[in-house]
């Protein structure tokens, strides 16, 4: 049976709802199954109001959107509870490999700069296809960056996107440029001031956070005030500077993340114009990879997930291309900052997102 068959969208009473794999601030995200096809998908759940409006937001935003690099909404169910309450579930396809949050946390190290590269470069196609589209994904981090089994990337969580006026559809509801959400640390300056509409620049600022929390294990670092959420987001809003970049980095990541960190909105760059840039598209520098610490793999688990690019030159476009389908991640040892992986979940408590899902994993 093809894959595209085993996720039609289940109708009333013909699926199962497995274990609760997330929970969020708005809802429940349980393993589900078609009974008529076997196929697995997992399932949203919102029952109160807050929860069914960022439900129905991404819904909607889902409903219209059709890309490889976005998680499939393959339906919706809504249903009265009791006294009339109303409640919405949200289908959604089941993506095995987890997210970036959840491989970090896995292997207990981070991402090798070859593979922060490659995963990139997938997050922008993703970036540029809403961009064309009027959306602004509001909440780009690494728990809202799905993997595949084989490891195909994908955005998702829409719970926070909101869809430019001018791209307005009959489905879409209207949005208060006043009305922010996601995540204080991986917010753009501009977002965190509540100035005017949110536009695609914000995505940006947020992509260079994520590009950080790949090479460290951690949200972006603006001094000591990781420990004062508050006073970095301050910092972040009505300081000059930047959060600190990733020790080792090539120049090509560095010059990438300043490029993502401009706070002038029309400076920074655009989706499609970091697409092209070397970071995304060039090969690592070999003086580069020296400072990179390998990590040796400790079980059977870990055997033969890492080997070494071949000698053979081919064009940029085919490397990105068989790389991110050919290997899964590894991990290097990070810098002395393995110590905030066990701290992870105290820290994101401080600074979630109110509209925040756990990513979906099976154990």
């Amino acid at each position: 049976m093809k894959e595209a068959d085993m996720c039609l969208c289940p109708k009333p009473g013909e699926w199962a709802k497995g274990k609760m794999v997330g929970s969020g601030a708005f809802g429940s995200v349980h393993l589900a199954m078609n009974k008529s096809t076997g196929g697995l998908f997992v399932v949203k759940s919102a029952e109160s109001r807050a929860a069914l409006d960022f439900l129905e937001n991404e819904a909607n935003i889902l409903g219209n959107l059709s890309s490889p690099h976005i998680v499939k909404c393959i339906g919706r169910e809504k249903l009265e509870g009791v006294n009339g309450v109303r409640k919405l579930n949200l289908f959604i396809e089941y993506m095995a490999g987890g997210s970036l949050a959840d491989i970090a946390d896995k292997f207990e190290g981070v991402l090798d700069e070859r593979m922060i590269r490659l995963y990139t470069r997938e997050i922008l196609k993703g970036l540029v296809y809403l961009h064309r589209n009027g959306v602004v994904h509001c909440d780009l981090k690494c728990k809202n960056v799905l993997l595949s089994s084989s490891g195909n990337i994908k955005l998702a969580d829409f719970g926070c996107a909101k869809r430019l006026n001018g791209f307005m559809t009959r489905s879409s509801s209207m949005e208060s440029s006043e009305s922010i959400c996601g995540t204080p640390l991986w917010m753009a300056p501009e977002v965190l001031r509540k100035e005017g509409v949110i536009n695609y620049a914000a995505d940006i600022w947020s992509l260079g956070c994520t590009v950080i929390e790949m090479a460290t294990g951690k949200p972006p670092k603006w001094g000591d005030e990781i420990l004062n959420p508050m006073a970095a987001v301050y910092k972040i809003a009505h300081s000059n500077e930047m959060p600190k970049f990733p020790a080792g980095f090539s120049k090509e990541g560095l010059d990438f993340l300043h490029k993502c960190f401009e706070r002038n909105t029309k400076k920074r760059w655009t989706s499609e114009n970091l697409l092209g840039h070397p970071f995304v598209c060039g090969k690592l520098d070999e003086r580069n990879a020296e400072n990179v610490e390998l990590y040796s793999p400790s079980s059977v688990l870990d055997a033969g997930v890492y080997e070494e690019d071949e000698d053979v030159l081919v064009s940029k476009e085919l490397i990105c291309e068989r790389e991110i389908k050919r290997r899964i991640p590894f991990t290097m040892r990070s810098f002395g900052e393995r110590d905030y992986m066990s701290h992870r979940h105290s820290t994101n408590s401080l600074i979630a997102s109110s509209g925040n899902w756990i990513t979906v994993r099976i154990s």
